[in-house]
């Protein structure tokens, strides 16, 4: 009977180092450390010891005959796990990047000979982290004599380092992916990942195009994408008048004004001054006037000399009457 019992405990031992059970647990989330102990010998809880421990075998959990032992307990792990004793899981809490790694789950009888390990299993944990979602943004703006842009595409708080981070630059006829060099920053406390990348971008002015910029993660995680990144074409800009042409309109009614100005004046004076037959029509009428108070044209003395020589027409034009008359 005891040899049985040793071959069936070597026969769990082997099969349960050999084969090693791999879990994924989320960044602050809750990852399990099963144990598939099957206690086929129907053992009560008083007779067995279990425990976890990890890579560098510090103790996360430890049940001893049926009661939580925590003076075993690594400060590392204490207040962070849980026992699923239905099928004996171990939850561990709160999970950081560094929990991530090999951990073994071991169960001994406790008989009247000491502990005799009885079964073994070990577990391959991974951490991930999501991504957030890419975000692009204008290194500088777009200038009106350029035909480029410049943009850099950020993502942060993720695990672990992705495979790529590019552009994808669509048109509507045309479709262009752009593998840029990334930058990678990891910190140093939670051992997260940032990355980012920068690209300037050549643009037709007549063109729509819309940017995008995808995370590729590793084969585990979901490729992450963008908001579109919209370039509207540039509206073309009116011919620009020709400077000396629009100096001439403006000036063309100060010209104008000035030239009517000039033309008023010129008539005015005309008016103020006038010629030699209007002159003597004003000396004849008042040659008559003088003629019939007697003496006083022939005494007058003309101040100028055309009007002198309109006096002597009158007196011509007089005489000549004379004669004519009977």
């Amino acid at each position: 009977m005891e040899l049985s019992n040793i071959l069936l405990v070597m026969a769990s031992l082997l099969s349960g180092a050999t084969s090693i059970k791999k879990r994924q647990a989320y960044f602050s989330g809750t990852g399990e450390l099963p144990c598939h102990f099957t206690n086929s010998q129907n053992l009560s809880l008083d007779e067995l010891v279990l425990f976890w421990q990890n890579q560098h075998n510090m103790v996360l959990y430890e049940l001893f005959r049926g009661r939580e032992n925590p003076q075993n307990v690594h400060f590392t792990y204490k207040g962070r796990t849980s026992l699923d004793r239905d099928n004996w899981t171990l939850r561990l809490h709160n999970i950081q990047i560094k929990d991530k790694g090999l951990y073994q789950c071991f169960v001994h009888h406790k008989g009247p000979k000491g502990l005799i390990p009885i079964y073994q299993m070990s577990i391959d944990l991974s951490v991930l982290a999501n991504f957030s979602q890419p975000e692009i943004m204008p290194i500088s703006n777009r200038t009106e004599n350029s035909d480029s842009v410049n943009l850099t595409c950020s993502s942060s708080q993720g695990y672990p380092a992705p495979k790529k981070m590019s552009f994808v630059l669509k048109t509507k006829n045309s479709t262009t992916e752009y593998d840029v060099f990334m930058n990678i920053f990891q910190n140093n406390i939670t051992e997260l990942y940032s990355v980012s990348i920068s690209l300037s971008f050549p643009v037709s002015p007549e063109t729509n195009v819309s940017i995008f910029c995808v995370l590729q993660p590793q084969s585990t995680q979901t490729q992450l994408l963008s908001q579109p990144f919209n370039i509207d074409p540039k509206i073309p800009k009116p011919p620009q008048p020709d400077p000396g042409h629009g100096l001439l309109i403006t000036a063309l009614p100060a010209l104008l004004l000035i030239f009517c100005g000039m033309m008023l004046c010129i008539k005015k004076k005309k008016k103020k001054q006038p010629g030699p037959s209007h002159e003597c029509e004003a000396i004849k009428v008042e040659s008559e006037e003088n003629e019939q108070s007697k003496g006083r044209v022939e005494n007058r003395v003309p101040e100028r000399s055309d009007e002198a020589q309109c006096v002597n027409n009158t007196s011509k034009t007089a005489s000549e009457g004379k004669k004519i008359l009977p």
